[in-house]
């Protein structure tokens, strides 16, 4: 539940209030004394007797939205007619179309968009497959594939549900990179099912989006589509969370002046996006990191540990620290949490090395209060829009996909991960780098740009042959 007044909770109200008096000016007076905030008021119609007027607000959730109507309507004089949920209003028939690209204004086009003349097309493809980058959507499309088992901090919520999600993903492509992605939301959480329908529809498509599919099957789906098909397969919810973490510490680290090879980094989360994280961080250059499940920290001496938190116990933790998360924390220069809401307190931060870096990146409620931790922290870094240094995967997948459909990649490589990251951290410049400043906003004109350059320079062209991440 938002603590402040959120534009995701906006609510527009239109009502009537006579039009002398004082009704007006109380409206406003109104929201405000419910805990609201006023964003627009709007007259739409105007008589001698009466005003029409649209009243927009934001409010902390439905309830406090409600609370808001209520106050407004017990302003005297003043009559309801209609409330409307701003953000369902965005929803309201889906957030995207398809359009075309060509005109079809008479014959001659209708004959060479389609039939006949796009029969000589198909027979080009059927001589040459490749062709099909070239000739059709292939070369700027990519499907975004979730079972809706792991939606944002939803949970298994089923495909239908996911929905809304995928398409905002899918505009979040074009708005950034100028891809044209589609939802593709599966009814069913079957490792087969699941890997053979992406397989079979891939032809159709320049590269596979995995999204919020769940832990560990979503380390099995992506590993065997990577096998089977020869364009690139993502899972964003751990590679585009790995690649702005990276940045993102890159930078706070230059700000304490502190190396990655020689800080303690303590993880808390052994999922999807925690194990990427991970990785990428030992390519990176880290040496020391302990990582906690919600059993406390991983280590070889555990007997629950399944290949996932086998390979995390035999590549960190080198002491063996078998305590919990909190005396884990306890000396470490870096936390990076992509867990839990509420796990730490501003003391456990307290007792971390000075000028000590931490991400807390659970969303909405994050692992540790960040005005807690900012306290005791040098860099405070979180998922939330609503404090510096936002942690948000639209940093990287956006320019990730722009440069491997670019490079016609037929895979994804840890180098162009690590080249990702790079360009991202190099986006904020050493006059605007700061603990306040340690990642670009998602709407810098840079962003998208310098990522895509990156992995499309590793990428070097090759369309084939790729050692997976």
């Amino acid at each position: 539940m938002a603590t402040v007044p959120s534009v995701s909770y906006s609510i527009t109200v239109r009502l009537e209030v006579p039009a002398g008096g004082k009704a007006v000016s109380q409206l406003t007076h109104a929201v405000e004394s419910a805990g609201g905030v006023v964003t627009a008021l709007d007259v739409t119609n105007a008589g001698h007797e009466k005003l029409r007027i649209d009243v927009t607000c934001a409010a902390r959730d439905t309830d406090h939205a409600q609370a808001i109507v209520d106050q407004l309507e017990a302003v005297d004089g003043v009559v309801i007619h209609k409330v409307s949920d701003r953000t369902f209003l965005m929803h309201l028939g889906g957030k995207i179309e398809m359009k075309s690209k060509v005109p079809l204004r008479n014959r001659d086009e209708l004959s060479m968009a389609y039939t006949p003349g796009v029969a000589r097309v198909s027979m080009a493809i059927a001589r040459n497959k490749e062709d099909a980058r070239r000739l059709t959507i292939k070369r700027n499309t990519v499907a975004v594939v979730t079972d809706g088992s792991a939606v944002l901090g939803l949970g298994n919520i089923g495909p239908e549900a996911a929905l809304p999600v995928m398409e905002g993903k899918a505009a979040l492509f074009k708005r950034f990179a100028g891809i044209d992605a589609w939802p593709i939301c599966l009814d069913t959480q079957d490792v087969d099912e699941i890997v053979r329908t992406v397989q079979v529809i891939a032809p159709g498509f320049g590269g596979i989006n995995l999204e919020d599919i769940g832990a560990p099957r979503c380390f099995e789906v992506e590993r065997r589509l990577r096998e089977l098909l020869d364009i690139p397969v993502f899972h964003d919810d751990q590679h585009g969370t790995a690649i702005c973490v990276l940045a993102a510490l890159t930078n706070a680290l230059r700000v304490v002046d502190k190396a990655m090879e020689d800080v303690k980094i303590t993880m808390a989360g052994a999922g999807a996006a925690g194990n990427a994280v991970l990785r990428l961080l030992l390519a990176a250059g880290a040496r020391n990191v302990i990582v906690c499940d919600y059993l406390g920290a991983v280590h070889k001496g555990r007997d629950d540990l399944d290949d996932s938190l086998r390979w995390i116990a035999e590549h960190t933790n080198a002491e063996g620290y078998s305590g919990d998360l909190r005396g884990a924390v306890k000396g470490a220069d870096v936390f990076v949490g992509v867990s839990a809401p509420g796990i730490l307190t501003g003391d456990d931060i307290a007792s971390m090395a000075t000028d000590a870096v931490v991400f807390a990146l659970a969303n909405p409620e994050p692992e540790v209060s960040p005005d807690d931790a900012r306290e005791h922290a040098a860099v405070v870094a979180t998922g939330r829009s609503d404090y510096p240094n936002q942690i948000n995967n639209v940093l990287a997948f956006p320019g990730v996909f722009r440069g491997l459909l670019d490079a016609q990649a037929g895979g994804v490589t840890q180098e162009m991960l690590l080249a990702a990251a790079g360009a991202l951290a190099a986006v904020v410049t050493p006059e605007e780098l700061g603990p306040n400043y340690i990642i670009p906003s998602v709407f810098h004109p840079d962003v998208a740009g310098a990522v895509a350059a990156a992995v499309r320079e590793s990428a070097g062209g090759r369309a084939r042959g790729f050692t997976e991440a």
